[in-house]
């Protein structure tokens, strides 16, 4: 009987099919008789996910209207359907894998291809037939033939299956009862609006609102330094003392008492060199790579993620869903043999420092299902580059650049220290000079990158003339996240527990999410309306600011619940756990959640009008929401509108109404409250200029009419 080889997309079965002689059908490929299939094989392919967890209705009718008395919602067994539109195309894989013997897995070789491949695979009924796994990093047409020569069994398939079956039903669990839970106890209050909840959606949108919140009760203090431009005999460099004083008298007082005028002349106590070095930076995984395109290109995280899979279909780079920064010696082996040709395509030669592999790249311990995303053995002709989209090329010279600075020389700089005395007070000085740019000069410096300067040529017991003055600064609130940042904030929130066991799990793990699953957790995020992102800053929604204060103080907000599922979802996929224990731990969760939520929610204080009404379903129409007492009529209501908000006094004279936009900001029923109940808002940040500047105001209502205030 020939093999069924079944791929995860018709792309990815495309790029297989190259590397033989096919036949084409409907839905399939047949692959003639060759070396590695002497009867010849079939190519099949999923489309993603053809099979999905049944709805909660399809177990009980009564799970189909949400309310508080169904709940939970606990199968006794999990079942799996066709997805809605892939039936046809089930079909004909059901039909090829259930006439033969072997079946081959050719999906991702990670848990998520394990998943789609059994889901898939039970869903056809088939039974007894040997399962062999493709386990290969690159779709080149060698790499391929060498992967269908050497398949392997499936015992760390099956395991990973283990594991990635239970994260999912987990998810589904989570998800299906948190969401009617806290939508149902928020609209008790006042809220209309659907809460998706997620087992790690959730603490990704609450460490956003720590941030957020960090910056809102930031107090900005202001302090004195006093700083110096010195002038030696071959040029000009400057001081600061360490002194660093809330108020400006206290420094005042110290230049007093060291008798320091604004010209008083200093001598050059100590000039210290130190030669240092900066090796290569490490290979990219995919967060690295996604948080660097995101602040030089500033592209999503999901984008960088599609794009690059488009450049491991087109053979370009290897597999880039991988956590790993290292290589083995077998990778390192083909790119050392063709550092030639890849200085040559990015038309930069330079003299390679060492052939030799070195630990801080090449390391077989670091390597497990997958290595470093680096360039393949085919390096595509200009004319190849030529047709890439702009990004395209950006990212694969990224990796190309990266991979060569593993051969490069160090970055070499001497590092110098000065210390200049004025009447008994100490200046210091830090200035470097590079010896050698090396590796860095694959890469475009950037504007972000801040060099120290460097000094004129100087010498212990020089004299020199000065200018002294007290500079005046203020301490600054931590900065919003960016979407790369939010990607390497996911991976390191371990640093944001204070649970050392939990600190060490989530370190052990890297946080929160997958290196596979990261970018489509943040677009899930901005889908439920929870944050939104303007010029690459996440900001969260008035919705995602609802469902954090919901949350707040139950484990949904917190890491530390993640850290301790994903710790064992890790045993499950290395044949230390089993499914069954860790769902029963998801059961009791889910019962702790009905008990303690709506006694958490009762008690907090939910402004029900933060959160904009959505359009109704019927006949179109808008859901009017009462935000406040009307300021100019005192009898009527202000009422949420669609686009703006006015008095409910309306038909009887009263013309008091608001902008639902105001210079390009859109104002929140809660901004509306405070300007009718206190006359002004707090800071709004955003507001854009005609000329296009953006700026934060208070806005202000006097005699109906909206006023800017500034700060």
């Amino acid at each position: 009987m020939k093999p069924v080889i079944l791929a995860e997309k018709p792309s990815q079965a495309k790029a297989y099919a190259d590397a033989f002689s096919v036949r084409k059908h409907e839905g399939y490929l047949e692959v003639n008789p060759c070396p590695a299939f002497p009867e010849g094989a079939f190519i099949t392919w999923g489309v993603g996910h053809l099979v999905e967890l049944k709805e909660p209705h399809a177990y009980n009718p009564s799970w189909k209207r949400w309310s508080l008395g169904s709940l939970p919602i606990l199968p006794d067994r999990y079942e799996f359907q066709v997805a809605k539109g892939k039936f046809k195309q089930f079909q004909i894989v059901k039909k090829l894998i259930r006439d033969t013997d072997t079946v081959i897995n050719a999906c991702d070789v990670d848990r998520e291809g394990s998943n789609i491949f059994y889901s898939i695979y039970n869903q056809t009924g088939a039974r007894n037939q040997r399962i062999l796994r493709l386990w290969i990093n690159s779709l080149e047409v060698d790499e391929v033939r060498k992967g269908f020569a050497n398949l392997r069994d499936n015992r760390k398939d099956l395991m990973m299956y283990e594991e990635a079956k239970a994260r999912q039903i987990s998810d589904w669990l989570v998800g299906m009862n948190g969401s009617r839970l806290y939508t149902l106890l928020l609209k008790a209050k006042g809220v209309q609006e659907v809460f998706p909840i997620g087992r790690v959606q959730s603490p990704t949108v609450y460490l956003i609102y720590q941030r957020e919140r960090e910056i809102e009760t930031f107090v900005s203090e202001p302090f004195f330094e006093v700083e110096a431009e010195f002038w030696a005999e071959h040029g000009t460099y400057k001081g600061k003392a360490k002194v660093k004083e809330p108020k400006r008298e206290i420094v005042q007082e110290l230049l007093a008492k060291h008798g320091i005028r604004p010209d008083s002349p200093g001598t050059i106590m100590s000039v210290t060199h130190a030669d240092k070095r900066t090796p290569p930076p490490q290979l990219h995984s995919l967060s690295t790579l996604q948080a660097t395109a995101n602040r030089r290109w500033k592209t999503s995280p999901a984008n960088v993620l599609k794009i690059m899979q488009g450049l491991y279909e087109k053979k370009l780079v290897t597999y880039p869903r991988t956590d790993t920064r290292h290589i083995t010696p077998n990778e390192f082996a083909y790119l050392r043999d063709q550092v030639g040709a890849y200085q040559q395509l990015i038309n930069e030669p330079f003299q390679v420092a060492s052939l030799a592999p070195n630990k801080r790249y090449v390391d077989s311990s670091k390597v497990q299902e997958h290595y470093a995303i680096i360039p393949t053995k085919k390096v595509p002709t200009q004319a190849v580059l030529g047709r890439l989209s702009p990004l395209e090329r950006n990212l694969y010279e990224e990796i190309v650049r990266t991979t060569l600075a593993m051969f490069h020389r160090d970055y070499l700089y001497t590092e110098t220290k000065v210390t200049t005395d004025v009447n008994g007070l100490p200046f210091f000085t830090t200035g470097k000079t590079e010896r050698d740019i090396g590796w860095k000069s694959l890469f475009k410096s950037s504007k972000d990158d801040k060099e120290e300067p460097a000094l004129p040529p100087l010498r212990q017991g020089e004299p020199v003339s000065s200018k002294i003055g007290i500079k005046e600064g203020k301490t600054m609130p931590p900065k919003p996240y960016t979407e790369g940042q939010l990607i390497t904030m996911m991976k390191t929130c371990g640093k944001l527990v204070e649970d050392k066991e939990e600190t060490d799990i989530l370190k052990e793990i890297e946080g929160l999410g997958t290196e596979a699953t990261r970018s489509s957790i943040i677009e899930t995020i901005k889908k439920h309306g929870y944050i939104s992102v303007t010029k690459n800053i996440v900001s969260l929604t008035a919705k995602g600011r609802v469902l954090c204060q919901a949350i707040e103080g139950n484990l949904l907000a917190s890491p530390s619940m993640t850290a301790k599922w994903e710790a064992y979802l890790r045993k499950i996929g290395n044949g230390e756990g089993t499914s069954q224990h860790f769902l029963e731990n998801i059961a009791k969760f889910i019962a702790k959640l009905l008990e303690e939520v709506p006694r958490q929610l009762e008690a907090k204080p939910i402004d029900a009008t933060a959160v904009p009404p959505r359009p109704s379903k019927s006949r179109g129409s808008y859901q009017t929401v009462e935000v406040a007492p009307c300021p100019a009529c005192k009898t009527g209501m202000i009422l949420a509108r669609k686009g703006f908000y006015g008095c409910s006094n309306y038909k009887n004279g009263c013309k008091q109404t608001f902008p639902g936009l105001y210079l390009k900001k859109k104002l929140t029923p809660a901004q509306v409250k405070l300007l009718c109940t206190k006359g002004k808002t707090n800071v709004i940040k955003g507001f854009t200029a005609n000329n296009g500047n953006q700026f934060n105001a208070s806005l202000s209502l006097e005699n109906g009419k909206l006023n800017l205030v500034f700060q």
